[in-house]
């Protein structure tokens, strides 16, 4: 007998998502959480006194407007605003470009007629491309299977209607869709634009948790990944969620709660369990064993094929495909607590630009220099850094006058050349993020109050982040789509009976969209149906 039907590891985002679909499709569903808290990399918590704020995960796009109507988020207290101005470049010229509706036409005009002309067109191409991501997020891509069965059949029907959406697209857009899938952002950028700036703008997407140069092949799919969200219903907008992102998977936990999830926190996972060639349940680390017909695992793939499941349970060649799984996002995460609200110099003073997501990257030549340099020392001397400053929205985040700042900071090594641990610089680094951002902003490291620092190795033990990976495993072609986590898999399936996967180490990817934990119920569902009526 099992103590549950559905036995999720990790609440974060996708965790709860997944345990919400089945909880609310009668199935008994017990969540384990290794932290004392809910929500995985997307919490909401105190860093300093009287300071709140998004701790790793800090703003909001890609979540799913399914998974917010199917959880009904809102009435579990989930409000998002979106910003004022969308992106602010800052150039040390003292130029800068400024985005958003009333906001992005002037600023580029004002860099490039050229570029204005192209403009529009260009973020039209990226929108048509991303409605066909829109399409896939939400289904599992083809998988291939080596067997004919009513699996094949099943994998036929699925690869079928993906050629037919496909074909829908005009030639030129096929087109476009294969560079974006294989090119470089830097190549496709310089070939449309001339402006640094407003190469930048869209550069930033394809190197934002990616640990790679703007013209690296593959990059833009990375930009392209990042275009296909929205907010309240506008999309390529970004928002912030009240509360800051724990306001999304608190809300998440109150719908599983409310559908009959239980929710254990401080509760790791220490083995799966496998019984022949089916997963029963996990053993935790105080020693109590739990018992499920099905078990989502909601972590990288790697860290649960190398380090959960017994070694032997595994066929050779997975797990050595799994021990190569690429992670490393390069990424480097404060919170800072501000006395009060920064003065560019390029557009001194308070305004819309200051709710903007704020990115210290003025040309994609400033993105491949800090990419070579972290390989080198490991960590770019001049470094790429967004900043938001989420209290200009949310007033509940610090005391009145003061200000929260996320920065979100590339490029840094996964693991430091010459064994040299994190733990050893992360204060260094930190100074020099804090440098970078006064160079643009005088006075800015004055005003700094408080700071909390994540290193890739600390992003790692918090979150369960492998070498900092935002994404759960780089978005590279060999890791996407059919591929990820690895082709034969990419059904939310794994190798053994009664393991899914439902983390953003399976498709569509990272970030906080649901997408993942809605699939992987999907998958568990139909299984679930299945067996029944083949006992019926």
């Amino acid at each position: 007998m099992s103590d549950f039907d559905a036995l999720i590891i990790g609440a974060g985002h996708n965790g709860l998502t997944c345990a919400a679909y089945l909880a609310q499709a009668g199935l008994r569903v017990k969540v384990v959480e290794r932290r004392g808290v809910v929500g995985g990399a997307a919490v909401t918590q105190e860093f300093h006194p009287g300071f709140r704020n998004s701790v790793a995960a800090y703003t909001v796009s890609l979540l799913n407007p399914k998974v917010i109507a199917d959880l009904k988020l809102a009435e579990h207290g989930l409000r998002i605003v979106e910003r004022r101005a969308q992106n602010f470049l800052p150039a040390p010229s003292g130029r800068y470009l400024l985005t958003g509706a009333k906001y992005t036409a002037r600023s580029v005009a004002h860099l490039s007629k050229r570029d204005a002309s192209r403009f529009d067109g260009f973020a039209a191409e990226l929108e048509s491309i991303a409605d066909v991501l829109r399409h896939f997020v939400l289904r599992a891509p083809p998988n291939l299977v080596e067997r004919f069965g009513a699996g094949a059949i099943r994998e036929g029907f699925a690869a079928l209607g993906t050629a037919n959406r496909l074909r829908a697209l005009s030639l030129e857009q096929q087109r476009l869709l294969l560079d974006l899938f294989t090119c470089s952002a830097g190549e496709m950028l310089d070939a449309r634009f001339e402006n640094d700036l407003v190469k930048a703008l869209f550069g930033f997407d394809a190197i934002v948790g990616n640990y790679a140069s703007p013209y690296a092949a593959g990059s833009a799919y990375v930009m392209l990944y990042h275009a296909f969200g929205e907010v309240n219903g506008k999309k390529g907008v970004w928002g912030h969620a009240i509360g800051g992102m724990g306001a999304i998977t608190q809300a998440m936990a109150a719908a599983a709660r409310a559908a009959g999830a239980e929710i254990e926190t401080a509760a790791g996972v220490r083995e799966v369990l496998v019984e022949k060639d089916r997963v029963v349940g996990v053993t935790l680390d105080d020693g109590r064993s739990l018992r499920a017909k099905y078990v989502a695992a909601n972590v990288n793939p790697k860290l649960l094929y190398t380090r959960l499941l017994p070694k032997d349970a595994l066929p050779v060649d997975f797990r050595r495909r799994m021990q190569a799984w690429k992670n490393g996002s390069g990424t480097f995460r404060m919170n800072v607590a501000l006395s009060g609200l920064p003065s560019f110099k390029a557009l001194p003073g308070s305004g819309d630009h200051l709710t903007a997501g704020i990115i210290i990257a003025p040309s994609l030549d400033y993105m491949d220099r800090a990419y070579s340099d972290a390989r080198q020392h490991g960590w770019s001397r001049e470094p790429v850094v967004e900043m938001l400053i989420p209290s200009t929205l949310d007033d509940s985040l610090a005391p009145e006058g003061r200000h929260v700042a996320s920065l979100f900071c590339q490029h840094v090594a996964p693991q430091l050349p010459g064994g040299v641990s994190w733990d050893d610089r992360r204060d260094e680094v930190a100074d020099l993020m804090i440098a970078t951002v006064d160079r643009y902003v005088p006075g800015f490291a004055a005003s700094v109050l408080g700071r909390q620092i994540l290193s890739p190795l600390d992003l790692e033990r918090e979150f369960g982040l492998l070498g900092g990976d935002i994404f759960h495993g780089a978005l590279s072609l060999n890791q996407l789509f059919s591929a990820r986590p690895m082709l034969g898999h990419a059904d939310y399936r794994g190798p053994l009976k009664g393991l899914y996967h439902c983390g953003s180490g399976a498709h569509p990817g990272g970030g906080v969209t649901g997408a993942p934990g809605h699939n992987a119920a999907a998958a568990i569902l139909g299984d679930h149906r299945s067996l029944f009526t083949s006992r019926g």
